[in-house]
Formats: C-alpha cells, structure tokens, sequence
C-alpha cells in the first residue's frame, strides 16, 4: 500500500503543502509571495493538493509539520493546522526540521558544507550546519552576524549558504569559499523524504503537546503611541 504524507511547511513567507507517496512529492502547492498569506492559503492549498492527487484526506496516513525555528505566527498556522487534522482524521503527527530541510535543496558532489540560515532580528540570524551528505554537524543557534561569522568553516572548503539569512551575510562574509544561493525558502518538497524516514521508524510527536521549535521566546512589538 502506497504511504500518503501530507506536509505543512509555513516557518518563512512561503506557505507550502506537499503530498508524498512513499517519500516522493507527488503533488506541491506553495507561495513565494513575500507577505505572509499562510492564513488565507493554507487551507486551500491542502484541499488542493489532495483533490489533484485524487486521495481522500482519509487515505492519508501521516500529517507532517516543517517545526522551526522561523517566523512566529507563521509556526503557529501550520501546528495548529496540522494538529486539527491529525485530531480529526486520527493520523500521527511528524516533525521536520525547517533547516535540515532547506538544507536539502542543496545538492554538491564535493566535500562542501551547507549553512541553513532563516532571518532573524536585525543581523541576527537562525542558522544550522550539515555536512555534505546532510548530517548535523553544528547544533541550531540564534546568533548575530559579522564578518568572522563561520569562518572555521570557510577556511576548510567551500560552504553552501542558502534561506533568507542569505541577504543579511553576503553583507559581511566575503571569503572566496563562500557560495551564497539567492532566492530560497524552506518548502514542504524537500520535506517528503525526511518525513516518510520518520514515518518508517515510528518517530512522531504527542499531538496534544507538541509546540513549535522558535528558539526564542516571541517578543511581541509594543505599539506606536498615536499622534493627538
């Protein structure tokens, strides 16, 4: 029997679904658009990909969640989403990591490490580090960028940078090993696989008590005072 994962990846501005079938994405629906629409679309988005796919919510068995760190209220939307339908078609709840994810949009036949970095704060950003083949080779850190910022890294070989952190380092690091890749977003494609391997060992979240991974607590803005 084919497995059917459903993902929900809304860490950043783009608001993605995937169904997998047997780890490989079958069907993708998602928005780069650089307002956070996951509210409006999201929803639809996943009555969309199911209806192209021709599968019934019920024939799902698995519901899979991008977990942060990134964008506050854009973690929210997709855990509850994925919550509310893991209540009510009864199915497991999978975590997958924002930046090990993104990290797998980037493929090198070399010895190079790869740097997920989401935006932050300012010059802050949320950044991980994988070795070629994927593995975690530095833990998830919130840090603040400058111009020293992985230079170990960089002194050893080529490193990969990719997420909307990129903006903010091509700013200060400027060592020649340094590959920066423009325009990427975490996305539920890259999501398939690493939530079907989850799926195969039984590696799920306790639905009622599962929370985003933020990294940080959420510092709400204090208004503007308004004009007399």
């Amino acid at each position: 029997m084919s497995t059917y994962i459903l993902n929900i990846e809304t860490a950043t501005t783009n608001c993605s679904v995937s169904l997998s079938q047997g780890g490989e994405t079958i069907v993708l629906k998602e928005d780069y658009d650089k307002n956070y629409s996951h509210a409006e679309r999201l929803h639809i988005y996943i009555d969309e990909v199911l209806k192209e796919a021709k599968v019934s919510s019920g024939n799902i068995e698995a519901i899979a969640v991008s977990k942060g760190p990134g964008s506050y209220t854009g973690l929210r939307i997709g855990v509850s989403a994925a919550k509310g339908l893991c209540y009510a078609l009864d199915k497991p709840l999978i975590s997958v990591s924002t930046l090990e994810a993104l990290a797998h949009q980037v493929t090198t036949c070399d010895e190079a490490v790869i740097i997920s970095m989401l935006d932050a704060r300012r010059m802050e950003v949320y950044s991980a580090v994988f070795d070629a083949d994927y593995n975690q080779i530095r833990e998830t850190e919130a840090q603040i960028l400058d111009e020293s910022s992985f230079k170990d890294y960089l002194e050893a070989g080529n490193v990969y940078f990719i997420g909307n952190g990129v903006e903010k380092a091509k700013t200060l690091i400027k060592h020649p090993n340094a590959i920066f890749i423009d325009g990427k977003l975490p996305s539920a494609n890259e999501m398939s696989l690493l939530a079907y391997n989850k799926y195969k060992i039984n590696d799920t979240e306790d639905v009622a008590y599962f929370e985003p991974y933020y990294l940080k607590d959420f510092v709400a803005l204090k208004p503007k005072p308004k004009l007399p």
